[in-house]
Order: C-alpha cells, then structure tokens, then sequence
C-alpha cells in the first residue's frame, strides 16, 4: 500500500465536492515537407501499436475505499489499455479552442491511471495539435512540461521516437516506487518534512512564517493578510463549462521590458497577466478598489539536478502576491508585483516549501471552501486566481519530423478558484494560457488582444518598444 502524499490527498478530496483537477498542455505541430496524405492518422496508428514501456507515474491511480480505511493510496495497473487513453478528434474552423475547453470540462476516470492524450486534426494550413491532460496528483505543472518536453527531440530528421507516456527514467533500488513497506508509509511525512527540514522544525518555520507574513503585509506591503483579497466573479461557484484560449508573444519583447526595468520575465509576465485581469473588470464595471491578491506557486524543483527516480507529483511553494489592479500606472504596478514575488522567493527559500503551504492553508481553504458554503459573505476572499509560469524548451523542438509551432499551458480551475493564468516559455517565444468557467469569463478570447495591449503599454511607459 503507497499512501498518497498529504497534498495530493487534500487534491483528491477536494476533487470528490469541486471540480476536475488536472492540469494540461497544447501543442499545435506542423507536418515535415515529406508527410503523406495519411500522416497524422499514422501517428495515431503508431501510438497505439507501440510497445514501450509506460512511464509508472502513468500506471498508478488513486483510490479510496474501506479497504484502506478511508486513506487514499495508489494502486498500479498493468497493464493500460492506451487506446482508452490516446483518442483521435477533427476539427474545422474555428473550432479548435472550443473543442479544447470541451474537453477540458471532462473530469478523468478515478478507476484507471488518470490521464488522456487527443490527437487532433484538421487545423489550418494540414497542422494538427496534441492535447495532454494529466491529474494534479500523478504531475505539476512543472513536471507535466518536461514529461512533454523530454518526449520531443531538437532534431528534425529522428524518427520513431517514443510517444511521451513511455518510461525514460532509470530505476534505483529502495526507490518509492519499489521500497519496502516501511518505506512507502514514511514517504509522505518525508515529502513535508524534508521540504521544511531545519533545527526548528516545520512547526517553528509555519509559526514564524505566520507572524512574518503578517508583518510583512501590515509594513511592507510585499503579501497579503489571510482573507485580504476582495471578492470578485473569479471566486464564486463554476457550473460544468470550461473556457480555454491561448496566444504567445516574441520572447525578446519581454525581455526588452525586464531589461528597462530591472526586473525578472516572471515579473514581466505576472504583470501583464495583472493589466489583463485589471482591464477586463474594469470594462465591466466590476474592479474592486482593494488590489486583487494571486496565489503564486514558487517551484522547488532544480532543473540542472531533477531526479529522475523523483515519486512526488508536486514540488512547490506558494507566495499570495499583490497585483496593484488599483493603480493606474503599470510600471507601479509592475513595481508592486516585484517587490512581493521577490520577497516570497526568499520567503520559501529560508523557511521551505511546506512551510509556505501551511502558513497560507487558511487563504487556501477560504478561497476553496467559501462557495461551498450557502451564506458565506462575499466580501473577502483568500485569493483570487492563480499566476503561474512554467519553463519550456529553449530550442525549437520536434516529434518524428513535426516542428512544434506553439506550446501551451491548461491549468486547473474549480470552486473559488475560477480563472487560472499560467505561461510557458518556448524557443522564441513565451505562450499565455487561461482557463476559467464558462460562466466565469464567457468572453475568454477576448483576453488575448488584452495581453498584447498590456505589453504595449509596459513598453511605451519603459520606452522598450
């Protein structure tokens, strides 16, 4: 029996009384010059004739039961059925991105290894994309990416290369995936202790971050206090509809931005997402005049040194950032989103990753738990949406001879949590990807004119442009 860890279990929980929790990625290939009529049919063929292996994190499911005493474990299946987990879709027009959020609105089958892969065609010009979905539990969003990612080649001539759900890891012995029983009980207190290991321990680090980040919301103003967001349409209750759309803009623009204003791309980044969300309230007449708060995940993951033989899904903590969405100015509020996210990068940095959930479990549950509830006062809120960025690729990329065009982020949404902003840097260029309810952001394309219009007006103020 492998219990999940503590986080993964709240997920699955929440699960069960919200909404879907997975996390997912576009991409939108084009054909090498040397493709057949039946080129993307052939991939499809091949997908489901493959005979590699299965990566083990795409093998195991959750479950739940009196058999195991009410506690969620994993179970492993072997083998799995992919042609239950890679299907084939066509579309026409404009009909990619609401077939996107169709099936993102699509919960995964607890029963069985929770993810599914979409070839889809008939995109302009014979392009065709792959939708991927993967619950929360198995990946992050981090993780999720170099699953994709570590599946693609730089070189544009390989063939035969291995679909993304084969196993590249290497196995090591008394890994939790093959340890003893001892060993898989203990791995999730280890995955909470670890991450706060210190001589005060995780309860010194949450007691001390607790007072730390009050002080730093009453006098510094770089976090927010529990329930310190106002409440806007973003954390009300979703109904079954999803709404996905995406665009990317050239990487040297925003870098011409961080340069002039002595900040980092994240920064960048999680201020335009600010100025979107800022001038689509504003258009309806609901800005609040209190600054709306983004929950940030900080990931503790090292690129350069990411073990392979790593079981835990998710590897983060977790900043409430200030937007400055009451100021005019985007260069204050660029100023504001700065100070903050470099503060919560030391934050997490000295007292941990855990330390950082716990301290801002109560600004979690609030934003979670409030619309569940049948009178609870809409007048603050935890938090109101995520901001995230994920690192792809740097170089151009390709998969059995298709040249990734564009690559994007899905991300999760539920209760209280109803529009989610992540990026996702890609060779030249940097994708932005909301997801939100139906009846949350009815209009979500309209986001996307938005982003480009509050990248220029960064750089007409930083004369970067």
């Amino acid at each position: 029996m492998h219990p999940l860890d503590p986080l993964d279990a709240a997920m699955m929980t929440a699960e069960w009384v919200s909404n879907p929790m997975h996390v997912g990625a576009v991409l939108i290939l084009s054909p090498p010059d040397d493709a057949g009529p039946d080129y993307v049919d052939e991939l499809h063929r091949t997908t489901l004739a493959g005979s590699d292996s299965i990566d083990p994190r795409l093998c195991k499911y959750p479950h739940r039961g009196v058999d195991t005493g009410g506690m969620w474990v994993w179970r492993h299946m072997d083998p799995v059925d992919v042609s239950r987990h890679c299907q084939r879709r066509t579309v026409s027009g404009d009909g990619f991105w609401p077939l996107i959020s169709e099936l993102d609105a699509l919960g995964l089958d607890r029963s069985r290894p929770m993810w599914m892969s979409y070839l889809i065609d008939g995109l302009d010009g014979g392009r065709f994309a792959f939708y991927i979905k993967v619950h929360h539990t198995v990946v992050d969003g981090v993780a999720g990416f170099r699953m994709i990612t570590d599946a693609l080649s730089d070189d544009p001539k390989l063939r035969s290369m291995r679909p993304f759900y084969a196993d590249c890891r290497r196995e090591a012995p008394g890994s939790p995936a093959t340890g003893g029983l001892v060993s898989r009980l203990l791995s999730p207190l280890r995955s909470v202790t670890g991450a706060a290991a210190s001589s005060a321990g995780l309860i010194g680090r949450v007691a001390t971050g607790e007072i730390a980040t009050v002080l730093d919301a009453l006098v510094g103003h770089t976090t927010a206090l529990p329930l310190g967001a106002p409440y806007t349409r973003f954390n009300d209750r979703l109904g079954p509809e999803r709404a996905v759309a995406a665009g990317s803009w050239a990487h040297d623009r925003i870098q011409a931005v961080r340069r002039a204003a002595g900040v980092t791309v994240n920064d960048v980044l999680t201020a335009m997402a600010a100025g979107v969300v800022r001038r689509w309230l504003l258009g309806r007449g609901e800005l609040p005049e209190r600054p709306l708060v983004a929950a940030c995940p900080i990931t503790v993951r090292d690129p350069d040194h990411e073990d392979p033989n790593d079981q835990h899904a998710n590897k983060f903590g977790l900043w409430m950032c200030p937007l400055g969405t009451n100021l005019d100015d985007p260069l204050a509020r660029l100023s504001v989103i700065h100070r903050a996210m470099s503060e919560g990068k030391h934050w997490v940095a000295k007292r941990g990753a855990a330390a950082s959930l716990l301290t801002n479990a109560g600004s979690i549950a609030a934003t979670a738990i409030g619309p569940l509830l049948p009178f609870t006062p809409k007048i603050r809120t935890g938090y109101n949406l995520p901001i995230s960025h994920v690192r792809g690729p740097a170089a151009e990329m390709y998969w059995n001879g298709a040249r990734i065009e564009e690559m994007y982020p899905v991300s999760t949404v539920y209760d209280g949590h109803g529009l989610n902003i992540t990026t996702c840097s890609y060779a030249e260029r940097i994708g932005f990807g909301y997801a939100a309810g139906r009846d949350v952001v009815p209009d979500i394309e309209s986001l996307i004119p938005l982003t480009e219009q509050c990248l220029a007006e960064l750089e007409d103020a930083l004369g970067a442009g």
